[in-house]
């Protein structure tokens, strides 16, 4: 079954031109939650930026938290699908780790403000905010669960594992993408995965 991602109020199927215009308003809301913050943001800011009536907003959304919610699930949809696709070349667990990595790294580039989104999320909808990571774990877990079958991997237990790899990507991503606005170093997404696959010890 494929994932819902559609939260608007509006059940019925949408034109090209209205598929357009949806993705455009959660476009600029991206801009707009990442730049002002969710609670100093307004619909009229939006709006404005995506050069649209208010009532055309209302036509998509019923809310500044459904635009919200809508957004965190578009972008983690989108980024998870982007993924997926990508470390089906894989031929190997490692290998799609680190096809996954600088698919994440490559994704984040350009949509830099889903990390401060996602940390708004907390305060917004917690719920939400819970989904977000349980949602991404899932798919994580699912591919160590492969690799545990295969034997190319320990079997430890998988949701530890799927949140510690999480972890790593999201705070690699954070300090050179979102703090610097610059690549993740080559060598240091190799030190990463060598640290996932090698460990500390010497």
């Amino acid at each position: 079954m494929s994932e819902i991602i559609n939260l608007s109020s509006n059940s019925l199927p949408l034109t090209k031109k209205g598929e357009k215009t949806r993705q455009h308003l959660l476009n600029i809301a991206e801009e707009v939650f990442g730049e002002k913050g969710y609670f100093n943001a307004s619909i009229v800011d939006i709006t404005q930026k995506a050069n649209v009536a208010q009532g055309t907003f209302y036509n998509y959304f019923p809310s500044k938290q459904s635009i919200f919610e809508e957004l965190v699930r578009n972008m983690s949809h989108t980024f998870r699908s982007e993924i997926r696709n990508a470390i089906k070349t894989a031929d190997s667990f490692e290998e799609s780790q680190r096809i996954g990595f600088r698919t994440f790294f490559s994704w984040v580039k350009n949509h830099r403000n889903l990390y401060s989104i996602v940390q708004q999320t907390v305060l917004v909808d917690e719920e939400l905010y819970r989904w977000y990571y349980e949602r991404l774990a899932s798919g994580y877990i699912k591919g160590l669960e492969e690799a545990i079958g295969k034997e190319e991997i320990k079997n430890y237990d998988t949701e530890t594992i799927a949140y510690c790899l999480m972890g790593i990507s999201q705070f690699l991503g954070m300090r050179w993408i979102y703090w610097e606005d610059r690549d993740v170093p080559e060598d240091l997404l190799e030190d990463a995965i060598a640290l996932i696959f090698q460990g500390l010890r010497k």
